[in-house]
C-alpha cells in the first residue's frame, strides 16, 4: 500500500506539491490524473526515493521513502517518464541487470525474462541493443524492467505511451492481472479513456494539490456531468473556482 500525507515539495520559487494526501490500496488500480506541470511526476519521484520531500511523508507498505530507502526500493517497480537505458546493452541484458539488482535466482530470472518478452511482444528485439530501438520498443523494455522482480507496488508513468493498440491492450490486461493478485498499482496517464477503463480509484491533481479523489462514478456525481473529459476539466479547476469565490 502507498500512503502520502501532507506531502510538500518546492523547487526554488515553484511549489510542485503542496499538502498532498492520498492512499493507493493493495488490490486496486489508482489513476493519477492531471495536466502537465500538475505535480504527478514529482510525486512519483518522491515515492520512488529519487526526491526528498520538503515536508510531509510518503510510505510504501509502512516503510518511509526517506528513512527506509532500501526497504522501499525492494518493494517497488517503477516505470519512469524518462528512459534511462544503456545504449550498448541488449533488451535482455537490461532486464537481467535489474533482476540481479534485486537478487533474483538465475534460473527464475531467465524464465521471467522469457515470460515478459512474450507478454509484451518483445521477441523480435529482445537480443538487440537499446541503441536504435523505437519509442514503442523502448517503452516495452522499461516496463519489463519495472516488472521483472514482481514487486508488490507498481508506479507507472504513462505506461502505454508509444505502444500500438494490441500491446496497449496487453498492458491493460497485465495491470488487471497484477491488481487481482493483490498488488498496488499507481499510474499516471494523459489518456482519459485509459484512466477510466482500468482505474478502481482516480486522483485528480492540479497546481500541486489534490482536487478530487474517488471512483469514476463518485467523480461524475461530484462534477455533475457524465463525460470523462468534462468531468476532469471541471474538477481540476474546482479549487481555483473556490479561491476566486
Amino acid at each position: 500500500m502507498i500512503q502520502v500525507q501532507n506531502l510538500t515539495k518546492s523547487f526554488r520559487s515553484v511549489t510542485a506539491l503542496k499538502d498532498v494526501n492520498f492512499v493507493a490500496k493493495d488490490g486496486e488500480v489508482t489513476g493519477l490524473l492531471g495536466p502537465n506541470g500538475a505535480g504527478k511526476t514529482t510525486a512519483l519521484r518522491i515515492l520512488s526515493t529519487i526526491l526528498t520531500p520538503d515536508s510531509g511523508s510518503a510510505t510504501i507498505d509502512g516503510f518511509d521513502t526517506v528513512n527506509d530507502r532500501d526497504q522501499v526500493q525492494c518493494r517497488i517497480g517503477v516505470l519512469p517518464d524518462t528512459r534511462g537505458l544503456y545504449p550498448r546493452l541488449t533488451a535482455r541484458e537490461h532486464i537481467r541487470y535489474f533482476g540481479r539488482l534485486h537478487n533474483m535466482d538465475k534460473s527464475i530470472l531467465e524464465s521471467r525474462i522469457d515470460d515478459l518478452s512474450g507478454t509484451l511482444g518483445m521477441e523480435s528485439f529482445i537480443d538487440r541493443r537499446a541503441k536504435g530501438l523505437s519509442k514503442g520498443q523502448t517503452r516495452k523494455l522499461t516496463l519489463a524492467r519495472a516488472l521483472v522482480h514482481k514487486p508488490q507496488n507498481l508506479m507507472l508513468d504513462e505506461p502505454t505511451n508509444g505502444l500500438d493498440i494490441a500491446t496497449s491492450r496487453s498492458v491493460h490486461r497485465l495491470i488487471r492481472e497484477l491488481r487481482d493478485e493483490g498488488r498496488t498499482i499507481l499510474f499516471c496517464s494523459h489518456i482519459m479513456q485509459e484512466v477510466g477503463s482500468i482505474s478502481d480509484r482516480i486522483i485528480i491533481i492540479a497546481d500541486g494539490g489534490v482536487m478530487a479523489n474517488g471512483t469514476a462514478e463518485e467523480l461524475f456525481e461530484q462534477s455533475g456531468c457524465n463525460d470523462f473529459e468534462e468531468m476532469f476539466l471541471r474538477l481540476s479547476k474546482s479549487q481555483e473556482t473556490r479561491d476566486v469565490a
